[in-house]
């Protein structure tokens, strides 16, 4: 990419598109796409053309996708999976037709199996059976990969996919729906406000997961827009994990919350531990820069300045 490039950034409103757009105008890049839901449905086929023959981007940052927490999966699977796979069909396939020079599509972690070994290298995806929680969401971000994969070797188009660890950060969804670190802050702060005396968490607090943070994980997709060319999916990560208790000591005492943290085990814990083998990307010359309690720090000052409580 060079600064006059026409660079599209699906879903530049939700928490990894907003990140790579400010990286991308903060280097200096001009020449930015961005298209709101009213404006551009992902999921409508001809309006994704139409879009495409207008605007005709010469790259594209395929961070469009409906994505939550363990209690967004299972009470909406069918949405997260077809949402997820005409997004991704729409985007990439239209890529193709309309001579996309480069397109980098996120995945996620969850499509790593659930007995995977551990740190997971990108050999192991498809080589056991993924976590119930969010199958239906790891179904839909494997058919992406894949789906890149395929195009690049038929028709010869160069679509990369990354892998990143659990990403945090401003302009997250706060509300159920939301990632592990937001809602954990959301239910943190609104203990906090309204002099509850204790923070109820999910599962046992033994789960470990990786956290990378949103404008870390966005230099790592502009850096890989510029340096990697593999038809192999490469994982972006901190290389540390922190346990699920671990994280909500954190978050409590970043907040300011006073009381006690209750563990529910009758709810789903997920996979015991989810840490990314980042050395293919460290060895490209990449790492992560933002420390986890900074950036909670961040991430809390943000949320009280913009989310109505």
């Amino acid at each position: 990419m060079n600064k006059n490039s026409l660079i599209y950034v699906a879903g530049h409103t939700g928490l990894v598109g907003s990140a790579i757009l400010r990286r991308l105008k903060a280097r200096g890049y001009k020449n930015l796409i961005t298209k709101i839901h009213r404006e551009l449905d992902l999921t409508e086929k001809k309006k994704v053309e139409g879009f495409f023959t207008k605007e005709r981007p010469e790259y594209v940052f395929l961070a469009a996708a409906r994505v939550g927490g363990i209690h967004a999966n299972s009470t909406y699977p069918a949405e997260f999976i077809y949402e997820n796979l005409m997004i991704q069909t729409n985007v990439i396939d239209l890529s193709y037709k309309y001579g996309v020079k480069k397109l980098l599509f996120l995945g996620s972690s969850c499509i790593y199996p659930k007995m995977s070994p551990q740190p997971m290298r990108e050999e192991y995806i498809l080589s056991g059976y993924i976590e119930p929680t969010n199958e239906p969401f790891a179904v839909a971000k494997i058919s992406g990969i894949k789906m890149c994969e395929a195009y690049n070797r038929q028709y010869g188009t160069n679509f990369i996919s990354i892998i990143p660890a659990n990403v945090y950060g401003i302009n997250d969804h706060f509300d159920e729906e939301g990632h592990v670190v937001a809602g954990m802050i959301r239910r943190f702060h609104e203990a906090k406000t309204n002099g509850y005396d204790t923070v109820t968490i999910w599962g046992t607090g033994r789960p470990k997961r990786e956290f990378l943070y949103a404008d870390d994980l966005a230099d790592a997709c502009i850096f890989l827009m510029d340096k990697y060319d593999r038809n192999e999916i490469i994982n972006v990560g901190t290389g540390c994990s922190t346990s699920i208790a671990e994280l909500s000591e954190v978050v409590k005492e970043t907040v300011g919350f006073k009381g006690k943290i209750r563990y529910d085990t009758t709810r789903p814990d997920g996979n015991l531990e989810r840490l990314l083998d980042t050395s293919k990307i460290t060895a490209l010359g990449w790492r992560p820069e933002m420390p986890l309690k900074k950036g909670l720090r961040i991430t809390y000052e943000w949320y009280k300045k913009h989310i109505r409580h």
